[in-house]
């Protein structure tokens, strides 16, 4: 790829990038949200077109019109916000657009076939015929990735695509990028986690701001170098300190007896003022299912729920919200913004009664004046509060999300994978409103797929396995291996 700009409207997304790729090699792709990543594969997979520049593969310049152009070159892509029809199952997602065909129909045994093919090179077992939009994001996420597979491209994207894993899927996604590898693919990894970068990549590239600033061997590129060119200054990538909870600090949170079969198995569990409790396990574990039932996303429900000492009915998500109680899910595409809507109608979304002037009617002028507070609080990267959520990066939507709860007077914030897809700046930045939340006394539950997160960011962590809490840890006792064994049953 050669001088490729793009631009919409107010941004430079892509300012004369120029990247290579070679055969048998995976090419690691980093930057902040916002760089332009994400940008430059899409226009690489035909979603985009370019304003300017050109493409080659094997030496011949050549016009990718749209997806079905860049699927006949080879080129398959992994995105980061999965495209999945939710009515769907396995079978027909990974189908779809190549279906197979006998006697002018579609050869559904051919399809099973080949999705079952590739969920065999994945090693893992997978509900086949399980509607998508039933299944977790992790699952979704399998899903995606098999359906590249199955259509053997020569150059492939992966976007984010370990994000929703777990260690041993993470594992097996490596193993089959060192297969695809030595099979002569060329692969453009694109990750937040600097871990993982000497584990699979062969090569380097840094963007920053729509441009290329540099390109090293893995090996000749430490991850701090990485970090400084990613933000273009040092940057302190450890968690920060927890502050102590006080001694005599409030249950801002109680949860009885929460259940909702076959996900929630009586759940209980306590959050005090100024208190973070992470949520451990593995995908598939609950830990989502138990959050959504606290925020009232799934009901009905059964148990007791308490804030601040009173007693909550949830019965809807307008009752949890009422009560004080935030929840940034996991999906924020899907379920944490209207991508149609602007920055400033998302942010303001969830109390528009504080906007109302005496005619019942929206106050624009204070939706606007409060929008524009939290944009430069959350350094939210957007030319206007009018921009469309649907132009932002990741990680500025996932800002626009928090920024939405930010607004109310929530007590309690259930972030449930705060920082998924955001890079190692933005990241911090979450951290940081993290701990500015808890020493204004509120309580966090938080769900993390990353280990070190869960450990690094939480005061308690309890366990979660087959919809119950397994296994609760005092931070000093939360050693990865012991979170693990209680995940996977063997200190049950």
């Amino acid at each position: 790829m050669r001088g490729i700009g793009k631009s919409f409207p107010g941004v430079r997304a892509l300012d004369g990038v120029s990247l290579t790729l070679n055969a048998g090699e995976v090419l690691a792709l980093v930057g902040e949200n916002g760089a332009g990543k994400s940008t430059l594969m899409k226009v690489l997979a035909g979603a985009y077109q370019a304003d300017e520049g050109e493409i080659f593969i094997d030496g011949e310049p050549v016009r990718i019109a749209g997806p079905r152009a860049a699927e006949a070159l080879g080129i398959g892509m992994i995105y980061q916000e999965f495209n999945l029809v939710p009515q769907f199952d396995a079978v027909d997602n990974i189908a779809l657009g190549s279906e197979p065909v006998a006697r002018g129909l579609i050869d559904e045994k051919a399809a099973t076939a080949r999705a079952t093919a590739a969920f065999a090179e994945l090693g893992i077992p997978f509900p086949l015929r399980t509607p998508a939009g039933r299944l977790s994001v992790a699952q979704q996420q399998l899903i995606e990735i098999a359906k590249v597979l199955s259509r053997r491209a020569r150059i492939i994207v992966m976007d984010e695509p370990s994000a929703a894993l777990t260690d041993r899927e993470i594992d097996r996604l490596f193993a089959i990028i060192r297969s695809l590898k030595a099979s002569g693919a060329g692969i453009v990894y694109i990750s937040h986690r600097m871990e993982e970068l000497p584990k699979i990549a062969d090569r380097v590239t840094v963007l920053r701001d729509g441009r290329a600033i540099e390109t090293r061997a893995q090996s000749a590129f430490p991850p701090d170098e990485i970090v400084q060119a990613m933000v273009g200054r040092k940057l302190d990538s450890h968690f920060p300190d927890l502050p102590p909870v006080a001694a005599d600090a409030k249950v801002v949170l109680d949860v009885r007896d929460l259940d909702r079969a076959p996900a929630v198995n009586h759940v209980s569990l306590q959050v005090r003022a100024g208190e973070i409790l992470g949520l451990a396990g593995l995908v598939g574990a609950g830990r989502t299912e138990i959050m959504r039932s606290i925020a009232g996303a799934d009901v009905p429900q059964t148990g007791v729920i308490s804030v601040d000492g009173a007693v909550v009915r949830v019965r809807r998500p307008s009752d949890a919200i009422e009560a004080g109680i935030a929840f940034i899910t996991e999906d924020r595409k899907a379920q944490g913004l209207v991508l149609g809507m602007s920055v400033r109608e998302n942010v303001t979304l969830a109390h528009l009664d504080a906007f109302l002037d005496r005619a019942t009617l929206i106050d624009r002028k204070a939706e606007v004046s409060a929008t524009r507070r939290f944009i430069e609080s959350l350094d939210i990267r957007t030319p206007s509060t009018e921009q469309l959520a649907v132009n932002l990066s990741g990680g500025t939507q996932q800002k626009v999300v928090l920024a939405k709860w930010l607004v109310g007077k929530a007590r309690v914030f259930l972030f449930d994978e705060p920082t998924r897809g955001i890079d190692i700046a933005a990241k911090s930045e979450i951290y940081a409103l993290m701990i500015e939340l808890l020493k204004n006394g509120a309580a966090i539950v938080m769900v993390s797929s990353e280990l070190p997160e869960v450990l690094g960011m939480s005061h308690r962590v309890a366990v979660v396995r087959d919809g119950r809490i397994a296994r609760e840890f005092a931070h000093a006792d939360a050693t990865p291996e012991a979170v693990i064994a209680a995940a996977t049953g063997v200190a049950a």
